[in-house]
Order: structure tokens, then sequence, then C-alpha cells
């Protein structure tokens, strides 16, 4: 007895959670990159910046035809090989390791010490908004990097296709470049709206879920297996979706703006610099380009997630989300 007991202490300590999340984290994204790759993609095309930058290749950009989220997967296979839509998942991996585990394990860790629940036992509403604003954003913060090097990498087959030089080579020679060129603080360019995207994102998915399968539950004969946790997170993947898309425009250009000698962007000044003229030049619904496949991949991301984790849960005997 004292043996389980000892056993059940230790697989529901915050450090054995932390290994669960990555490792579902882990599945979800290596099953759904190619929509990743195709998003990034997405936000890149037709930005009005990119013409106005002295040096660029703005003539090979003007010749470039627009394209959906279905051309722009077809294309990535036909000019530069189907494994490309891979290409940049290792620091995708990596930042999972790093953001999922993290955002998981703050919440749970806010959850106990600030998520008091009401009488029926469901969360309120408002905390769970901020507990899951703040473990995003601080998950996000030290997973930036990695989330860096992976833009720059999904966006590598194509600047080669445009008649760029190529700029990075592999995962440790994106992080030696950066380094190199920008120093270290130069590992968390963009980090201000990789931060509020994890804030909105998070907000949307982690209240949510927890929110919309206590509802299930209390509402519903549905019993807390992989039915409820399927309809809770495609709740959770609208929601994210919905929240965090313009953030993730505005975070993907600003990452993958070029640079000066001192690692000052050539395109825009901050975030705010990038969303107001991202609106002024290509319209509002710019903010959303990249909006299906970001839905599209956030669905089965989320599903594929929080199902694995769940289970994950009930087979090393840590108590339910």
């Amino acid at each position: 007895m004292g043996s389980r007991n000892k056993n059940d202490a230790r697989n529901e300590s915050f450090l054995f959670k932390y290994v669960l999340s990555s490792s579902a984290a882990t599945i979800a994204e290596t099953a759904t990159y190619p929509l990743d790759i195709t998003k990034t993609r997405l936000q890149i095309q037709g930005e009005a910046a990119l013409n106005k930058c002295s040096g660029s290749n703005a003539h090979v950009y003007n010749k470039i035809k627009s394209r959906g989220m279905l051309h722009t997967a077809i294309g990535i296979v036909q000019e530069e090989g189907v494994f490309k839509l891979w290409q940049g998942v290792t620091p995708a991996i990596y930042r999972h390791l790093v953001y999922s585990g993290c955002r998981m394990t703050f919440y749970e860790v806010f959850r106990e010490k600030l998520l008091k629940t009401k009488q029926n036992g469901g969360p309120v509403l408002w905390k769970s908004v901020l507990c899951g604003s703040l473990s995003g954003a601080l998950g996000q913060f030290l997973a930036s990097p990695t989330d860096l090097v992976k833009v720059q990498m999904q966006m590598e087959g194509k600047r080669r296709l445009e008649g760029h030089p190529p700029r990075v080579q592999s995962t440790w020679h994106a992080f030696r470049k950066i380094i190199a060129e920008s120093g270290v603080r130069g590992l968390w360019k963009g980090w201000v709206p990789n931060v509020q995207r994890a804030a909105l994102v998070n907000m949307g998915d982690l209240t949510t879920y927890e929110n919309s399968k206590h509802f299930i539950l209390t509402h519903s004969t549905l019993k807390d297996n992989w039915v409820t946790h399927m309809l809770a997170s495609s709740c959770s993947g609208l929601i994210a979706a919905t929240l965090g898309t313009p953030a993730d425009v505005v975070k993907t250009r600003i990452m993958n703006q070029p640079t000066d000698s001192t690692g000052k962007g050539l395109f825009y000044k901050s975030s705010i610099d990038c969303l107001v003229r991202t609106v002024q030049e290509e319209g509002f619904m710019a903010l959303y380009k990249g909006f299906i496949p970001i839905w599209t991949r956030m669905a089965p991301w989320s599903i594929t997630f929080w199902v694995t984790y769940e289970e994950l849960r009930r087979l090393t005997g840590v108590s339910s989300f």
C-alpha cells in the first residue's frame, strides 16, 4: 500500500505531468505539421513590405501568383518535394517539449493555487481565462527561440525558389547564425507578438477545453472518456484559432523579416507597427491569412493532443485534467 501511494504521488507530480504533456504534444505536432508550414507560407504571401524593402527581389515577388491552402501545399510537394512538408519539424518538436510542457504544468499550478471552483465543481470562467493566458505566455516566452528557428526553416524552400541565397541549413546552424548576427537576445526576435499569440491561443484552448468538458459531463450522460475529450477539444481548437490568428500573422512576419547588421528588422519597427501596416496596406482580413490551415490544423492537433494527453494520464494513474 505504501509503495502504491508513493507511485501515485510520483505520478501526480508536476514533473511527471510535464513529461506526459510534452509527449502528447510531440505526437500531435508531428502528425499535423504539414498544415503548419502551409499556414506560415500563406501568412507571408502578398506581404506588401517586401515590395518596399530596398535590395529585395521585389520583381520576383510581384510575379508570384497568390495561392490558397491546397495549392500552397501541393506547390510545396511539386516544387520542393513531399518531405519539405516537414521542413522545420525538428525545432517545432523542441518548441513543444518546452512550450507544451510548461504551459500545461503552469496551468495546473495556477489552477491549484488560484482557481477556486464553483459550488457545482466547475471552474470559474474569468480565473480560467487568467490562468490560461498567463501559462501560455510564460511557456511561449521560454520556447520563443525554437519558434523563431522553425519559422525561418519553414520559409527556406520558398526563399531558394525565389532566387534568394540559402539562409539556414539546419536547426543548429540556424541557432548559431542568429547568435552570431544578433547575439543571444536575437533568439527572442518577435517574442512580443509570439507571447501575445500564445496568451490568446491558450486563453481559448485551455479555458474552452476545461469549461466545455465540465459542461458536457454536467449536462449529458457522457462519461469522462475519449468521446468527451474529442468534443471538448474540438470546441477549444476553434476558439483558439479565432483568437490567435491575427497575432500569429504578426509573429510570423516579424520573425521572417531580414535584419541589418545590428539585428534591427528592415520591414517593421515593432509588432504594433506590423499590425497597423498590415491592416493599412492589405486590409483587416490580412490578419486572418492562414486561418483555414490554422483551424484545419488546430482542430486535429487539439483533438490529438487532448485525447492522447488524457489517455496517457489515465494509463499512468494520473487524475483526469
